[in-house]
């Protein structure tokens, strides 16, 4: 298997929701806090909440976007730990997977 075509379509879009996603609650934590205290205090757990979701975001975007430059490169689809080929079962389920499944 060495059409990654469908792989890339799907990486692509991913990234694009992610990206939008990601720009929201930035958008969000810039926001001026409120001049009551016991608004301040929610809007802070808010923000710490919202701080945990844009990492984990900014993480998936960055393994997102290391899958498209393998497919690029010509390394997608072999794992990084054995070269092998990682299969068309598991890259289906985990597009962003860098080892086969024994080596995972």
């Amino acid at each position: 298997m060495t059409d990654f075509a469908e792989f890339e379509t799907q990486l692509k879009a991913r990234l694009a929701d992610l990206l939008e996603r990601a720009n929201v609650i930035e958008d969000d934590l810039r926001h001026p806090l409120d001049a009551d205290s016991n608004e301040q205090a929610q809007d802070l757990a808010d923000d710490e909440a919202l701080m945990g979701v844009d990492a984990v975001l900014r993480d998936e975007i960055q393994q997102i976007r290391f899958a498209l430059a393998r497919i690029t490169n010509g390394t997608y689809g072999t794992c990084a730990n054995c070269g092998e080929p990682i299969g068309e079962a598991r890259l289906k389920a985990r597009p962003i997977a860098t080892r086969c499944i024994n080596c995972a």
